[in-house]
């Protein structure tokens, strides 16, 4: 059958607004809302699929994975234009400490899991690396949404976790490298392609931040007023977003730091201040009212329980130990570079959001093979589950925990 993709996104987004209204009555942040929507959709297409089958076959359908790429865009569009790169810049020594805390301790902790619980096998040491690559990866787009919803971004807690989740998402990079290289060839890959892999990423920072200091401001300066264009502002951030997402790409990086380089880089003394807050917001009406809602709710849309039916004990264990290495591995370093034990606390939680990169890699690792076991084993088979789970159940309470942390006495 045809898939309606008018029909999905008018459930998803009436059935997203309702539950973010809910969650908004009842005092907790907005993406919780959202996530549940999703994640009630799922459930009921789970034993319902026959009556609703457009919806149930909602995730091979390209044109909507095009759309919640698209709201992964916007929300880092978004978050850019909310900072600016020098206050980025000042958080981003501190941000170091805490991204690299924030992925050895979850990656070591999942990979003792995965070495103690899963069976020997020829892809033990892949599944074992992938179990500890899904427990340190952070999703970005969600720890921005986490922080918008609180008023949280522009704090010093808030930019050390958005200079952090950068950071991370670029050393992401690198175990998505090994990772991959692990699945395909059962090997590590070499230093030379991981020399190349990082200059790749070093020549994309170094474009970008060429074009976002100089070329930029005189274009925005001497150009940008002149053109007689309608919204021509706001044309000229997205084609400088999109091409950043286009350099990201080809460079082998994800899209969603170009988007978010060049909003850090649209900036009020570039335009002017009127100008400025016009296109901030149309960028968060399109964000908020429309395309963050449909990514956050397919998150939730993601959700299978059967392993949760068949290794109850393996998935808790899964999440505790994605949560604790998370919390402690980010929020001991925020502690000792200097920020309180609430703000701290508040940076753990937030890179414990896992999110839409998690399911990416779970996806990569389903595509490969890697939980095609030879024999009968019931933790393999329910593994891709498992992570799904997690993920989600991170990305959920997120919000929920850091609505109690962020008090008024918070900086």
């Amino acid at each position: 059958m045809h898939l309606d993709i008018w029909y999905i996104l008018l459930i998803l987004l009436v059935t997203a607004r309702l539950f973010s209204e809910l969650a908004r009555r009842i005092k907790i942040p907005s993406l919780a809302g959202e996530m549940t929507a999703g994640i009630v959709i799922g459930l009921v297409l789970t034993n319902f699929s026959g009556t609703f089958p457009d919806l149930a076959q909602i995730h091979e359908n390209e044109v909507f994975q095009a759309i919640t790429e698209l709201g992964m865009f916007f929300l880092m569009l978004f978050a850019g234009i909310e900072l600016h790169y020098k206050s980025l810049k000042k958080a981003s020594g501190n941000a170091l400490w805490v991204a690299v805390g924030g992925m050895i301790i979850p990656l070591g902790l999942g990979m003792g899991l995965g070495w103690f619980s899963l069976p020997d096998s020829e892809l033990k040491s892949a599944q074992v690396f992938f179990l500890g690559v899904a427990l340190a990866i952070t999703a970005v787009p969600v720890a921005i949404k986490v922080l918008l919803d609180l008023n949280k971004l522009q704090s010093k807690s808030g930019q050390t976790i958005v200079s952090a989740a950068v950071i991370d998402d670029i050393i992401s990079l690198l175990l998505l490298a090994l990772l991959t290289s692990f699945m395909r060839t059962g090997e590590l890959p070499t230093l030379k392609g991981l020399g190349i892999l990082s200059a790749k990423i070093a020549l994309f920072f170094a474009i970008t931040m060429a074009i976002g200091l100089y070329i930029l401001p005189y274009v925005a300066k001497n150009w940008l007023h002149k053109m007689g264009v309608a919204e021509s502002e706001m044309s000229f951030l997205l084609v400088v977003a999109l091409g950043f997402s286009v350099l990201a790409e080809v460079l082998g990086m994800h899209f969603i730091l170009g988007a978010f380089i060049a909003g850090l880089f649209f900036a009020k003394r570039e335009v002017k201040e009127d100008v400025y807050e016009d296109v901030k917001k149309k960028v968060q009406a399109i964000t908020s009212g429309f395309l963050a809602p449909i990514f956050f709710a397919s998150i939730g849309l993601s959700l299978n329980i059967s392993a949760l039916v068949n290794i109850p004990l393996f998935v808790v264990g899964l999440i505790l130990i994605a949560s604790i290495g998370k919390i402690m591995g980010a929020g001991m370093p925020a502690k000792l570079t200097g920020l309180s034990t609430n703000d701290s606390l508040i940076v753990g939680n937030a890179m414990n959001a896992r999110g839409a990169v998690e399911l990416i890699i779970a996806d990569i690792a389903l595509r490969a093979g890697l939980f095609e076991q030879p024999g009968d084993s019931e933790l393999v088979a329910n593994l891709f589950s498992a992570v799904v789970i997690m993920a989600i159940v991170t990305t959920l309470i997120t919000p929920l925990i850091l609505k109690k942390l962020a008090t008024p006495n918070s900086s």
